[in-house]
């Protein structure tokens, strides 16, 4: 089957050959119509368009071009040869037409050029070609010549590992010692220790960690011990409570500012007689007017008024004049005030240390809020316990440390994050619940 087929097609491509398979091609060719086709689309445009005359065209085009190429070729090397002159390279026709040939040169990359910074760098070079020519040095230059040359020291020769009487080296004890005593250099090479500042050894107070509570704390306290720290969160309680009043009081409304009969009456009235003010007030005005018209004064009376200016003047530098002479009579007066006033000045220096002193065992104000005391934690007289196995325990030894630490000024009063819900609850019974009630 293979075979025939294979024959079938070789017929089917000689020319002489008329298939027996009717198409309608080959229909409308024979009957000398043409075939009505769509040409506005892309897909119809090879299939159905005659393009063989320009191939023809375009062949013969090259074909030109080759045989007159060789031939100007051919004819310029004989000439050459002709003239005696000898063959050069060229370069193909293809690499002169891709070579630059415009006499306008290409356009300058503006940002290969750019600097960042660059006026100001320009201007500093230009001061330091100034400097440079008045003699004056950089700061850079002149911190590198005023720098101390290191010492030149000979080496000290190591004793021997397996010498037996040589002194013992504390690794950890004792600064090491360098060949170069320049501070710069160490510094650099890391060598040198830090510096400790001294405000870091100095305590933020003076007050102890763990402060011991007074003796009527005690389980078992003396009488008079118990009763003098009562007396002590007594008089805690009473100044709490004056604070109170204190602010109750200032928020009070004043009975000034209480309305009466009077004031109500008055508001009700207030724009009602605003004419005969007006007028009133108007009446005044031109009074005042014809008062200054009238008291117009005259040329004598100006330069009287001017003479009386002059003599107060002279009279005032007179008087200065008589209290600096008397001063000089009054140098032991002005001795001892000088004394009272150092005394004083000495006074108030000595205060403000006892002040300052006073405030290392206060806390200080480190942040938004101030400090608060805690309250004390003591028991009555009828609940102090019998034995130390009754007692009870009171307090919080973290709340404790806690404000130990904001007294002592190590950490700034806080107080505690308030809790604000985002959304609100929603309360849904459950079937099981719904279904029992």
């Amino acid at each position: 089957m293979a075979a025939v087929k294979r024959l079938k097609r070789v017929a089917a491509l000689q020319p002489g050959f008329i298939s027996f398979k009717w198409s309608a091609e080959s229909d409308d060719l024979n009957s000398g119509r043409r075939k009505r086709v769509n040409k506005n689309k892309k897909k119809n445009w090879n299939k159905h368009s005659d393009i063989q005359d320009v191939e023809e065209f375009l062949d013969d085009v090259r074909l030109q071009e080759r045989t007159t190429g060789l031939c100007f070729l051919c004819l310029l090397e004989v000439q050459e040869r002709k003239k005696g002159k000898k063959s050069k390279s060229r370069p193909l026709r293809i690499d002169l037409i891709l070579q630059h040939d415009s006499l306008v040169p290409p356009p300058k990359d503006v940002l290969a050029y750019q600097q960042p910074n660059a006026k100001k760098l320009r201007r500093i070079a230009e001061n330091a070609e100034k400097l440079a020519a008045m003699g004056v040095l950089p700061r850079r230059q002149k911190l590198l010549l005023n720098r101390r040359p290191a010492t030149k020291t000979s080496k000290a020769k190591t004793a021997a590992n397996n010498f037996p009487d040589r002194p013992y080296y504390d690794l950890w004890g004792g600064e090491g010692k360098f060949e170069t005593a320049d501070p710069y250099y160490l510094e650099q090479t890391g060598k040198s220790c830090v510096k400790r500042p001294e405000k870091l050894n100095v305590k933020p107070s003076i007050l102890p960690a763990v402060e011991v509570i007074a003796p009527g704390g005690s389980y078992n306290p003396d009488f008079f011990s118990h009763q003098a720290l009562l007396l002590e969160a007594h008089e805690v309680e009473v100044m709490r409570e004056r604070a109170e009043l204190r602010i109750e009081r200032q928020l009070a409304v004043k009975q000034e500012d209480t309305a009466t009969e009077e004031t109500v009456f008055e508001e009700l009235v207030e724009g009602l007689v605003e004419e005969e003010e007006e007028e009133e007030e108007e009446e005044e005005d031109v009074s005042i007017r014809g008062g200054l018209q009238q008291e117009k004064k005259t040329e004598k009376e100006r330069k009287r008024e001017r003479a009386d200016k002059i003599k107060s003047q002279q009279k005032q530098a007179a008087r200065v004049f008589t209290d600096k002479k008397q001063q000089l009579f009054q140098l032991r007066s002005i001795q001892a005030t000088l004394k009272r006033r150092e005394q004083r000045t000495r006074e108030r220096v000595a205060q403000r240390k006892a002040n300052q002193e006073a405030e290392k065992s206060m806390p200080r104000r480190l942040g938004r809020l101030k400090f608060q005391a805690q309250d004390l934690e003591i028991q009555l007289s009828d609940e102090i316990p019998g034995s130390l196995r009754t007692l009870k325990p009171e307090g919080s030894v973290l709340k404790d440390r806690f404000k130990s630490m904001q007294k002592r000024n190590m950490i700034e009063p806080r107080e505690r994050a308030k809790f604000k819900r985002r959304h609100k609850v929603k309360y849904v019974e459950k079937r099981a619940f719904r279904e029992i009630t």
